[in-house]
């Protein structure tokens, strides 16, 4: 087989694993429908269900998050304590990275302060002897 033959079997493969994967959710689509039931939100939230809707809402998610409470203030403190473990863990990294990026910052800062006092001198040298003379 030679390389065009393999990359047209390589395709029609392709296609029909696309294909199958396709009809594969359009039937749990099918199936998944019929056991939803239909909400006509026209009817469940009008003008006088509304307010009762949005707190019966509000209730089932605050029932929710308390029932989970433990779980959630778990997961915190656990990541608290692997992001403090990291943090002493790289402390020395983080220092030496940290110095060489001021060093590096300063240097660029440096040469911004240059350029801009050759683009700008005549005006700060302007400004300059204004505040001499005020003085």
């Amino acid at each position: 087989m030679n390389l065009d033959e393999l990359k047209k079997l390589r395709e029609n493969n392709f296609l029909k694993h696309k294909k199958k994967k396709k009809e594969y959710y359009l039937k749990n689509k099918a199936t998944n429908k019929s056991k939803r039931k239909e909400i006509d939100y026209s009817k469940e939230f009008n003008n006088e269900n509304f307010v009762s809707k949005i707190k019966e809402i509000a209730k089932a998610q605050k029932a929710h998050i308390d029932d989970r409470r433990e779980l959630i203030v778990a997961k915190i403190n656990e990541y608290k304590k692997r992001k403090k473990e990291y943090y002493s863990e790289n402390k020395e990294k983080r220092l030496e990275y940290d110095k060489e990026y001021r060093e590096k910052k300063k240097e660029e800062l440096r040469q911004y302060r240059r350029d801009y006092y050759q683009k700008n001198k005549e005006k700060i040298l302007a400004k300059q002897k204004e505040k001499r003379k005020s003085q």
